[in-house]
């Protein structure tokens, strides 16, 4: 006996128990064809991804595809699912069999760039965005991803021109006002940088990510008040990320204030991502400030083993050892400090970090 329209309706719902419930009955039935019963699997299968159970949701879209091969769709959000997992080559595979079958599915084309973008294949992933914005060019989320594809690539022109075709199709996207920020930023515009990420904290006052790029261009235009401000928000607004805390302690440490608030800060982030050199650089950097250099040549030491070529720890560690009176190791990490980033010595002078550095060069 085939199922009744409720559970039918239910199984579609938007509610994931909902749905789980209605979909495992008409799956415990017998009276329904292979293509309903494969509907009931994908259907289930969507709702075991919205409650984060990719495995699940894995095993039913394998069901539906078992028992009908030639619908797109459960390719498609099977291949979302293996994305969810990191594996990205069984959810390109997928992805491209659902473009196999059904050349024009936009989404798939999209989703299909999303993997080529985890797996640093920015050409791939330009290719398929540019396919699925030819295939829906009203589309501001595909614009925006291409735009994340082309600033992967250092291409920030072509990254803002996709972000402003985004807004201009969704004014109100506010992801998409963040993204062009970051790339503002890169290109050294920081009052455009500030405008946009100002802009998508308005249309979402919740933007962790929006109030900690906007600290981020505060602090480099050298009002680490403000910055701090914004760190403070982000925080609050999402505890459990680290950047935040991290970008909160090393303002802290170039602001040479609230020095001890700042150790607690980059503790707190190395708590949440463990043997992270830019954090580990940062608490250096407090050490520094704090006059602990042992214990700052001891994070710099760590942070430069996780990343050598780490321009920031490199000269902080070359004037905790000038402190300690080891000129010659001094000069060859604020050497090759410059070496590796040419504007390191500037970006510590604006906080009086580099005058003994300079009396001993000269």
């Amino acid at each position: 006996m085939a199922a009744g329209q409720r559970d039918w309706d239910d199984c579609r719902a938007d509610d994931p128990d909902r749905s789980i419930a209605a979909c495992t009955r008409i799956l415990q039935g017998r009276g329904e064809a292979a293509s309903k019963r494969a509907e009931a699997y994908n259907n289930r299968a969507d709702a075991w991804t919205h409650k984060g159970d990719n495995d699940r949701a894995i095993a039913d879209l394998d069901e539906a595809i078992r028992l009908n091969a030639t619908e797109a769709l459960y390719y498609n959000n099977r291949g979302v699912g293996w994305r969810a997992k990191g594996d990205n080559d069984h959810a390109i595979a997928d992805f491209t069999e659902a473009i196999r079958l059904d050349p024009k599915n936009a989404k798939a084309h999209y989703n299909r760039g999303d993997s080529w973008i985890e797996k640093g294949d920015g050409d791939s992933a330009i290719a398929d965005y540019s396919e699925a914005i030819s295939l829906e060019p009203t589309s501001a989320r595909y614009y925006a991803a291409r735009g994340i594809a082309w600033r992967a690539k250092g291409d920030l022109d072509r990254a803002i021109a996709d972000y402003t075709e985004a807004i201009k199709i969704d004014p109100n996207y506010a992801l998409a006002y963040n993204n062009r920020g970051i790339a503002w930023r890169v290109k050294g515009d920081r009052e455009r940088a500030i405008a946009d990420y100002s802009q998508a904290i308005r249309l979402d006052p919740k933007f962790a990510a929006a109030y900690n790029n906007r600290g981020i261009a505060w602090s480099g235009k050298g009002d680490l008040e403000r910055a701090i401000a914004d760190y403070n928000e982000a925080i609050r607004l999402d505890p459990k990320h680290p950047t935040y805390w991290y970008s909160r302690c090393w303002a802290r440490a170039m602001a040479n204030r609230e020095l001890q608030q700042g150790l607690a800060d980059c503790n707190e982030a190395l708590r949440l991502r463990p043997d992270d050199a830019q954090i580990m650089g940062s608490r250096g950097l407090v050490y520094l400030r704090l006059d602990r250099l042992d214990d700052s040549i001891a994070n710099y030491d760590t942070a430069l083993k996780i990343n050598p070529k780490l321009a920031t720890s490199l000269y902080g560690r070359g004037i905790a050892k000038l402190r300690k009176g080891d000129q010659a190791n001094a000069n060859a990490d604020i050497l090759t400090a410059k070496q590796i980033e040419p504007n390191v010595a500037e970006e510590f002078a604006r906080y009086g970090l580099t005058a003994e550095a300079m009396k001993m060069e000269e």
